[in-house]
């Protein structure tokens, strides 16, 4: 299997990876992992491929998504050489899903069928919220919050689980009833600090994390999306006061409280600042 112009089919990629799990030349360091080894560059490399997305990267996009999608071809070697599924199996499943899930787009539930036009974009939202339930009671999985995943990262899960409670009607009224919710829980974290209750204070931190996740949700925000832009500013505004500093030679320890806060505000206003 040999290519001269070194143009590679996701056939090729798939037998790379044979290649890299074989006991007897293959890469060492590959054939020790399995699925729970792996995990740890999976979510990284998700993280990469959106970071590369909000940085408006988009060579560096590709690449990112070729590193996540050679970890799905991971899975499946390992899932191959345990007899459980295949690489075409994940692509089968994944298709016929979809198509189940979207009766408005291939009406008879084959690839070659064609949508109906006269539904609205509540009315689709509404049918696959409604077949992801029924996939859900097919599995078993009969509790509202069964299927969020644990592994997903604190506030997204978080919303996942807010979410999933008010389609059943658990949920505040409005933005202002979290925000009022909001207060009180940061009420009862300062009482704890106050007491020195270390225990209660970590409790009530989480609780303002949460309710904080769910002010997001009811302003339709993305809570990680708005903590990863939060990063983004703070990185950049510390790199300009670093930069600011090294230029003038001066160094963080002769600078006040005060001058460092006049810098942070300088590092606001320039022009390079990600507002």
């Amino acid at each position: 299997m040999t290519h001269s112009n070194s143009h590679y089919s996701l056939n090729d990629l798939v037998y790379l990876m044979q290649r890299l799990r074989a006991p007897e030349d293959g890469c060492a360091w590959d054939i020790q992992q399995t699925y729970r080894t792996i995990t740890s560059s999976t979510l990284e490399e998700a993280y990469e491929v959106v970071d590369a997305i909000e940085q408006g990267d988009f060579a560096q996009l590709r690449e990112e998504l070729g590193d996540l999608l050679f970890q799905v071809i991971f899975y499946s070697q390992l899932a191959s050489e345990d007899g459980r599924f295949s690489f075409a199996d994940i692509v089968s499943g994944l298709t016929a899903k979809l198509v189940r899930r979207h009766p408005h787009v291939f009406p008879d539930g084959t690839l070659n069928s064609h949508r109906d036009s006269t539904l609205s974009a509540d009315d689709i939202k509404q049918r696959w919220e409604n077949l992801k339930q029924e996939e859900r009671a097919q599995k078993g999985l009969t509790g509202i919050l069964s299927d969020v995943p644990i592994g997903l990262p604190a506030i997204p899960r978080a919303q996942k689980l807010q979410k999933r409670a008010a389609a059943v009607g658990f949920d505040f009224a409005n933005a202002a009833d979290v925000l009022n919710k909001l207060q009180e829980e940061i009420a009862e974290l300062q009482h704890a600090i106050t007491q020195g209750q270390a225990n209660a204070i970590e409790d009530e931190m989480g609780d303002v994390f949460f309710t904080l996740a769910n002010l997001c949700r009811h302003l339709h925000l993305d809570g990680e999306k708005s903590l990863r832009h939060a990063n983004q500013k703070f990185t950049a505004r510390f790199q300009f006061i670093e930069q600011t500093l090294l230029a003038q030679g001066l160094q963080w320890s002769s600078q006040s409280p005060e001058a460092l806060d006049q810098l942070w505000g300088l590092a606001k206003n320039s022009p390079t600042d990600p507002v």
